[in-house]
C-alpha cells in the first residue's frame, strides 16, 4: 500500500511547485527570444499592470475557498472608479473623500452579492454575481455616458503611476496587502471559519459558524479589493473607464486557480496567488514583447483558464485518492 501512496504524494508535490517552475521557465524562455524582457523598465512593468489584478484575484481568493465565485470583480472595479470620477466633477476634491467614495461603493456592492446568494437563497454565486456585473456595467456607462472621466488629483493617481527608485508603489501595496491577508487566513477565527466554509459547510454550521454572515463578509471584501484595484488602476492609465476590467474577473480567477486553490473549496494560500498572477502577467507581457495581435492574445488567456481548471480537477482528483488509499492502510 505505501509504495502506492508515494507516487500520488510525488505527483500532489508536483502540482504544488508546478506554477513556480513554469513562470520560471516561462521567463527563461522570453528571456531568450526577446532583449527587452530582463530589462529593468520591463520587469517594472510586467510588477506595475500585475498590481490591479493581483489586488482583485486576493479577493477572488478568499471567495473561491468557499468554493465560491465572483463574476462581476472587473465591472464592480469600473463602477467604483466612475462613481468617484463623478462625484469629484460634481466638485468634492478631497483626495480622501473620493477614495473613501470608491471604497464604500466597491464594497456595498459586494456586500450586494452576499446578501443575494445568502438572504435570497439564490441557488450559486454565478448567478449572483453574473447578474450584479451587468447591473454595475450598465450604471457605469450610464452615469459617465460611456466617456472616460480624467483629471483626477495627484494623490489619488500617485499610488498607481508613482515609484521608489524606479519599483511602483502600486507593486509595494500589493505586497502588503497580501502579508496582511495571509496573517488574516492562519491567524483569525474568521479567516479559520472560511476555509471551513470551502472544506464542509454542512460541518460548518454545525459547529456553530454563521455561514451567512461569513459568505457576505467574504463577497463584501471581494468588492472591496475591486475598489483598490480601481484606485491603482486610475494612476497607471490616468482616468476611470467605464469598461474597466473586462477580461479581469477571468483573469484573477485563472490566477487564483493556477496559484493551488480549488473551486471545489477549502484550499488556497495567498502566495501561490501571488504566483498565479505574476505568470499571467508574464504571459500577456511576453505576447506584447512577440507583438501578438489581440486576438491571438485572447486565445492564449482562454487556453490558460481551460488548462488551469484542468489541472485544478486532476489535482483534487489525486488528493482524493490519496486520502481513499491513506485511510485503506
Amino acid at each position: 500500500m505505501k509504495s502506492k501512496v508515494l507516487p500520488a504524494s510525488l505527483r500532489e508535490l508536483l502540482f504544488k511547485i508546478a506554477p513556480l517552475l513554469t513562470l520560471i521557465l516561462l521567463s527563461i524562455f522570453l528571456s531568450i527570444v526577446s532583449d527587452n524582457f530582463l530589462k529593468f523598465d520591463n520587469i517594472m512593468n510586467v510588477l506595475r499592470q500585475a498590481s490591479t489584478i493581483a489586488l482583485i484575484a486576493v479577493g477572488m481568493l478568499i471567495v473561491i475557498i468557499t468554493a465560491g465565485i465572483d463574476l462581476s470583480v472587473g465591472p464592480l472595479m469600473a463602477l467604483s472608479i466612475c462613481v468617484m470620477g463623478i462625484v469629484m466633477k460634481a466638485g468634492v476634491t478631497s483626495p480622501f473623500l473620493l477614495i473613501v467614495v470608491c471604497l464604500l461603493v466597491g464594497s456595498g456592492m459586494g456586500v450586494l452579492n452576499g446578501l443575494l446568494l445568502t438572504r435570497l437563497n439564490l441557488p450559486h454565486p454565478f448567478i449572483s454575481t453574473i447578474g450584479t456585473r451587468n447591473v454595475a456595467t450598465g450604471l457605469a456607462l450610464i452615469i459617465t455616458g460611456a466617456a472616460p472621466i480624467l483629471g483626477f488629483p495627484e494623490a489619488i493617481e500617485a499610488p498607481g503611476s508613482g515609484d521608489i527608485n524606479g519599483f511602483p508603489i502600486s507593486f509595494l501595496i500589493v505586497i502588503i496587502v497580501y502579508v496582511l491577508v495571509h496573517f488574516f487566513l492562519n491567524n483569525t477565527a474568521l479567516g479559520r471559519e472560511i476555509y471551513s466554509i470551502g472544506g464542509n459547510k454542512e460541518a460548518a454550521l454545525l459547529s456553530g459558524i454563521n455561514v451567512k454572515n461569513v459568505l457576505t463578509f467574504v463577497y463584501g471584501f471581494s468588492g472591496f479589493m475591486c475598489a483598490c484595484a480601481g484606485i491603482i488602476f486610475v494612476g497607471r492609465v490616468g482616468g476611470a473607464l467605464p469598461l474597466a476590467g473586462t477580461t479581469a474577473d477571468m483573469d484573477a480567477i485563472a490566477a487564483v486557480i493556477i496559484g493551488g486553490a480549488s473551486f471545489f473549496g477549502g484550499k488556497g494560500t495567498v502566495w501561490g496567488t501571488m504566483i498565479g498572477v505574476l505568470l499571467i502577467s508574464v504571459i500577456r507581457n511576453g505576447l506584447n514583447l512577440l507583438s501578438a495581435s489581440s486576438d491571438l492574445q485572447f486565445v492564449v488567456m482562454g487556453i490558460v483558464i481551460i488548462v488551469a481548471v484542468f489541472i485544478d480537477v486532476i489535482r483534487t482528483k489525486i488528493e482524493e485518492k490519496a486520502r481513499r488509499m491513506a485511510k485503506a492502510e
